[in-house]
């Protein structure tokens, strides 16, 4: 979830099993913390007061900016659809940026015939075209929320993939560490050994974590194998514990500062009744979820390190997407495929074991570095 500075150099990524799957029951869409937890809370409960207070929280996190119009039936539980899952570092530990990059990003999509989601992550330091600048403009994807917000966000993965986005939940880690302090911590076994940030974490052993040690515990990347992706599957056991700590019946007894930090921590541009849909009409999509991710090619852009994704890769993922939303698969042609096509051209190898440089040309001439 954690911003790397742009000159910061790193090991070229290990290279995870293509297609890396995993199948196991989880709490309906977990990265969707914060909100799910909440309706989940006012669903359990049968309470007009928790009700209205969720409800109250609920709207403060809705972006107006970047609202859609939602048909009736849109969530009843027949039709797919994706979301973009958004996580990003602003106010938690040593962060302190007004609108930081978003460290997580993963695209949800939503399968009722298939009784299935699936989070697809995209590693942050991918290179992307950022979608809605005044001129042609090449980043790692993960700086497409600073500069133009989540409307960006969710442009620059549209194109990139060629696929709808229409829809984005975000979540300020700051406050997923406020919310772990309010529902009394968490009881976490660690998939590894490691040190983080004045953290001891031992493998196999229940360990108790506060908001600090939890957000540690998600936030380390270099010392494991399985480098992104592991930190990928801690993150995930970090929210889906906090998703069973916030729906018991002691966590009420903190609901106003919950709620609190909900309001202040959370932003989507889905309102209180389409989540509301959402939960009562997809639970049989939660049965079985899939977890997948882009697989890159370390490289340098001036200096820079990136994820550089193969054309070959950004079509399987495309593929698989629009699948999954009822789409018919199309050959991508954007400026990830143009960029791969004359890099080739002048020498990159893919195939290659080693940190190679990569080269930005002018996506409207063709020509010369841009």
């Amino acid at each position: 979830m954690f911003e790397m500075k742009n000159n910061e150099k790193h090991p070229a990524q290990r290279r995870v099993d293509v297609h890396a799957k995993e199948y196991k029951k989880s709490h309906w869409l977990a990265w969707i913390i914060s909100i799910i937890a909440v309706v989940a809370i006012a669903a359990a409960s049968y309470s007009a007061y928790i009700y209205f207070k969720t409800k109250n929280a609920v709207d403060q996190t809705y972006d107006p900016k970047t609202s859609v119009k939602i048909k009736k039936g849109e969530f009843d539980g027949k039709k797919k659809f994706a979301v973009l899952l958004l996580g990003t570092d602003t106010g938690a530990l040593d962060r302190t940026e007004k609108m930081g990059n978003t460290d997580t990003i993963i695209l949800a999509i939503v399968n009722p015939a298939k009784k299935r989601y699936t989070l697809m992550s995209i590693p942050r330091d991918t290179m992307a075209q950022m979608i809605g600048t005044s001129s042609f403009e090449v980043q790692k994807i993960n700086a497409a929320y600073s500069i133009g917000g989540a409307q960006m966000a969710m442009d620059t993965v549209s194109t990139m993939l060629n696929v709808p986005v229409k829809y984005y939940a975000l979540v300020n880690m700051g406050g997923i560490m406020k919310m772990i302090r309010y529902v009394g911590g968490l009881n976490i076994r660690p998939l590894l050994s490691f040190e983080y940030g004045g953290y001891i974490f031992k493998k196999g052993k229940l360990t108790h974590m506060g908001g600090g040690g939890a957000l540690a515990y998600s936030r380390m990347r270099y010392d494991d194998p399985e480098g992104d992706y592991g930190r990928q599957k801690r993150q995930r056991q970090v929210i889906t514990a906090l998703i069973k700590k916030a729906m018991s019946a002691n966590t009420l007894t903190n609901l106003d500062s919950v709620l609190s930090s909900i309001s202040k921590n959370v932003r989507t541009n889905l309102p209180f009744s389409a989540l509301q849909e959402i939960v009562l009409n997809y639970r049989s999509s939660a049965e079985k979820v899939k977890s997948d991710y882009l697989h890159g090619y370390s490289a340098y852009i001036d200096d820079a390190a990136y994820q550089i994704q193969s054309t070959k890769e950004l079509q399987r993922v495309s593929d698989y997407v629009r699948t999954e939303l009822g789409l018919t698969p199309e050959t991508l042609d954007n400026n990830e495929t143009f960029q791969n096509k004359k890099n080739v051209e002048n020498g990159f190898d893919f195939d290659s074991g080693e940190t190679q440089n990569y080269h930005i040309y002018d996506y409207n001439t063709g020509t010369g570095d841009n």
